[in-house]
């Protein structure tokens, strides 16, 4: 197959523990596609404060930039099923869902808790927050409750989707089980996963229209559920399940619309001007308004769809082609990919103090100097969460598993899955 090369070499589903070892975990081209994501939604973000959105032509791009989420969405969503993937073609063990969810906790929570409080207590458009607040904020479970998105935290809606999501990626996986390789030879029902991923995505596109008829209470967004925005997700399911073909299933020839789908996603140039079509068409009213407003139901659904094709479009040569990707790997980017999730968890309680501290006027103007500010603080605090606090997290429950597996090594009938444990390593230290 010249037109793609596979992110690994593809394995026999007969040899689990050798399968295993060879499950890749970590592209570091989609490291960098997570630096230039989080720094999309910084853009947005400054481009609404500083009104910058109201110019013609440049102002709809500039607040379209929101879909920078879609590709987090779709990131975790690739990365995250790569294990389910594997599992479903007999490469690996099915993950162990306990672990998966500790590690998401370790990896999300000890540096959003610092942010949390930080902003509740220091920004002064934020400090005198209720209980409620606080509880919703620190919970991430703001898109549930009332009123409680605040000053320097208003971008975790999408933070506390991203959580839900975790949530439901082992209730889809385990729905999911059945369809997979067969004992035998022959391919069982792999070939309904991609097709049972594209209902559920055609399914959640009627949400917004349910949403509308939920009993919630006032001031709850239930579009801003995971529900709603499934389909972003699902895009980055669909490239998992197209990649594990390839790389997992040596059992029976590639099919050909597969082989089709891959080469074409290979190529840099047909898949920007997908991104292109698709993000013009979000930036008009057909994917409602750019900035603060209701979208009605099909403008919702429109938007998802359109946010969707924008992340496989940005996706699939990074899984796809073979490269190089020079930029996306250089030292630069790969440090900027580390740091983007404090990017994106710091970056508004930091372009709230840059206001008052360089003595410049919200909603007038001056978005170059503003940006340039605002990137630059928000990196070097970043570094900092990364340095201080993320990674040490990930290294204390690293050293507390370690130590663990060495107790049960030690004990007479122990005997340790080797294939078990790299799959649960994989499904752990995937997304952002």
């Amino acid at each position: 197959m010249s037109s793609i090369d596979p992110p690994t070499s593809v394995v026999s589903a007969s040899d689990a523990p050798t399968a295993a070892r060879e499950v890749r975990r970590f592209f570091g081209q989609l490291e960098g596609m997570r630096a230039i994501a989080a720094i999309g939604v910084l853009t947005t973000h400054v481009a609404f404060q500083t009104q910058a959105v109201e110019l013609p032509v440049l102002g709809p791009l500039l607040g379209r930039l929101d879909l920078a989420v879609a590709l987090f969405f779709g990131l975790s969503g690739f990365l995250l099923w790569r294990p389910w993937v594997a599992a479903a073609h007999r490469a690996v063990p099915r993950p162990r869902v306990r672990r998966y969810l500790l590690h998401r906790l370790v990896r999300i929570w000890p540096a959003y808790v610092v942010v949390v409080f930080v902003v509740l207590t220091l920004l002064p458009d934020a400090k005198g927050a209720d209980l409620t607040v606080w509880l919703a904020n620190l919970t991430l479970t703001q898109v549930f409750v009332p009123l409680s998105l605040t000053a320097g935290l208003t971008q975790m809606w999408s933070l506390s989707v991203e959580v839900a999501f975790y949530a439901l990626l082992p209730v889809i996986g385990l729905a999911m089980v059945r369809l997979r390789v067969a004992d035998g030879a022959g391919s069982g029902r792999i070939g309904w996963r991609i097709p049972v991923l594209f209902g559920l995505g055609a399914l959640s596109l009627g949400w917004a229209w349910l949403a509308m008829v939920l009993p919630v209470a006032a001031g709850v967004e239930p579009k801003n559920w995971v529900f709603g925005h499934l389909p972003w997700f699902l895009a980055g399911l669909v490239l998992a399940e197209m990649v594990g073909a390839i790389e997992f299933d040596a059992r029976r020839p590639v099919p050909r619309w597969l082989r089709v789908v891959a080469g074409i996603g290979a190529r840099r140039w047909v898949m920007a001007a997908l991104l292109l079509v698709a993000y013009v068409l979000a930036c008009t009213p057909i994917a409602g308004p750019t900035g603060l407003g209701d979208l009605a139901p099909w403008q919702f659904a429109v938007k998802m769809v359109l946010g969707a094709i924008c992340g496989f479009a940005v996706l699939a040569p990074l899984v796809f082609s073979a490269g190089p990707f020079r930029l996306l790997c250089s030292r630069v980017m790969l440090a900027l990919g580390r740091w983007s999730y404090g990017i994106f968890i710091w970056h508004l309680a930091v372009l709230a103090a840059v206001f008052p501290l360089f003595g410049i006027v919200p909603f007038n103007g001056d978005f170059v100097l503003v940006w340039a500010i605002t990137l630059a603080l928000t990196i070097g605090v970043s570094a900092a969460s990364y340095a201080f606090i993320e990674e040490p997290a990930r290294r204390r429950l690293r050293t507390w598993e370690s130590a663990r597996a060495n107790r049960r090594r030690a004990q007479p009938d122990s005997s340790p899955n080797t294939a078990e444990k790299t799959v649960d390593e994989t499904a752990i230290n995937a997304g952002n």
